[in-house]
């Protein structure tokens, strides 16, 4: 079982006064921060703030840091250290990469992208509609909110060259096959992109292992610092036109990077991999590769989300005024729950945080899956988020305060 007290005491804001007594219930917009990265933060301000890469000392290691970040991440997410880079965000990332395929597309392309997932990982391919490229919704069922592959497999042809879904929706938590979607998306010839920023936070996955050909993140969701990742795997990257210097166009993980990302932040995201290698070796399921520890430490932290997840799913199921939103079994989903009621979530969220319970409402730039299932944006859902670090006092803390409201 996870050790819940070891866990927080790798995060500083678990001892912070001006948080005390709070019960952050908003992880879907950004967790805190863990001890190692904010260590290696501060001292690559202190210590490397120089530009990197030189022949003196302090350039050295910074650069140094750099690539530790770059080849860790990748050995723990099972891919080539080339085939991970950096930027300012996910958003930011899908953005330049919907660029790049807007070179390579031809007229008459297809792509395929859901009503699931948040904006930045359908606007700005459905944009792609400007150049002739054909953009095919894979819809949601509007009772569920979930996907289901065989609507794909109708979708799919010859002249589908991507499909784009997220690993689990941040409003639905529905966590979706991407091995399965994956597979049957090849078999058809097309490409993979996959949005994993609501579900790296709970355990980062093996995308070697999975097959997609792009899988992207958000560092500040996954207890580090602001930084967007990208996994793009080699073989579509040399299909794919360079968006960065021109004479950057050989390094893999430059070619995607058109601004220079932020040097002390790159390098902080060593600090996830410290962190996810300290839970291991704490809890005596250290692998014997990064891979393997990453996979243990994944489901230590599955285990105790689903344990405390499904006290919240049958407490809203089982209120008539409320609505939830995606799977009610625990197993099936992450722990982002979206509830819709006739009082605003914003309004719901505001009552909670008299209550000491931080949590969001709103749409969340999920306006299509929720337009998809008869809620109005207007009213948006109460979005109650959590990760491992989250602690049963905490929830039944969060259900005493939803019956306060209620």
């Amino acid at each position: 079982m996870l050790d819940v007290d070891f866990v927080r005491s790798q995060f500083p804001a678990f001892s912070e006064p001006s948080l005390e007594g709070q019960a952050f219930f908003e992880n879907a917009g950004g967790s805190y921060m863990c001890a190692p990265v904010l260590d290696r933060l501060t001292r690559f301000y202190r210590e490397r703030k120089v530009q990197p890469y030189g022949v003196y000392r302090a350039s050295e290691l910074g650069g140094a840091e750099m690539d530790e970040a770059r080849a860790r991440l990748a050995a723990m997410l099972g891919v080539g250290a080339d085939e991970v880079s950096f930027g300012p965000s996910t958003t930011q990332n899908t953005y330049v990469l919907a660029q790049a395929f807007r070179g390579w597309l031809d007229p008459g392309d297809a792509i395929v992208v859901t009503n699931q997932d948040h904006e930045a990982n359908s606007g700005p391919w459905r944009r792609l509609v400007e150049d002739g490229i054909e953009v095919r919704e894979w819809r949601i069922d509007p009772e569920t909110g979930c996907l289901d592959p065989e609507d794909l497999a109708n979708l799919l042809d010859d002249r589908v060259r991507l499909v784009c879904f997220p690993h689990c929706s941040n409003v639905v938590g529905d966590i979706n096959p991407v091995a399965k979607i994956t597979a049957l998306a090849h078999a058809s010839g097309a490409f993979v992109c996959v949005d994993g920023v609501s579900y790296a936070p709970h355990g980062l996955p093996d995308v070697g292992g999975m097959g997609p050909d792009i899988y992207l993140f958000s560092a500040y969701k996954t207890y580090g610092p602001h930084q967007g990742i990208m996994v793009m795997r080699r073989a579509l990257a040399r299909l794919l036109p360079n968006q960065a210097h021109y004479f950057n166009a050989d390094t893999l993980y430059k070619r995607f990077t058109p601004a220079g990302p932020d040097h002390a932040q790159v390098a902080a995201c060593a600090g996830m991999v410290d962190y996810i290698e300290a839970l291991a070796a704490h809890h005596g399921v250290l692998g014997e590769t990064p891979t393997a520890s990453g996979a243990a430490v994944h489901d230590l932290m599955r285990a105790h989300e689903v344990k405390l997840l499904q006290p919240l799913l049958d407490y809203v199921s089982e209120k008539n005024s409320l609505r939830l939103l995606g799977p009610s079994e625990a197993a099936h989903r992450a722990p982002t729950v979206a509830i819709a009621c006739e009082k605003s979530g914003g309004g719901l969220a505001l009552d909670l945080a008299s209550r000491g319970i931080m949590a969001g409402g709103g749409d969340f730039y999920a306006l299509r899956a929720l337009e998809a299932m008869g809620v109005s944006p207007d009213t948006g859902v109460l979005r109650l988020s959590f990760v491992h670090y989250t602690t049963q006092q905490e929830v039944e803390k969060l259900i005493g305060a939803l019956d306060d409201i209620l």
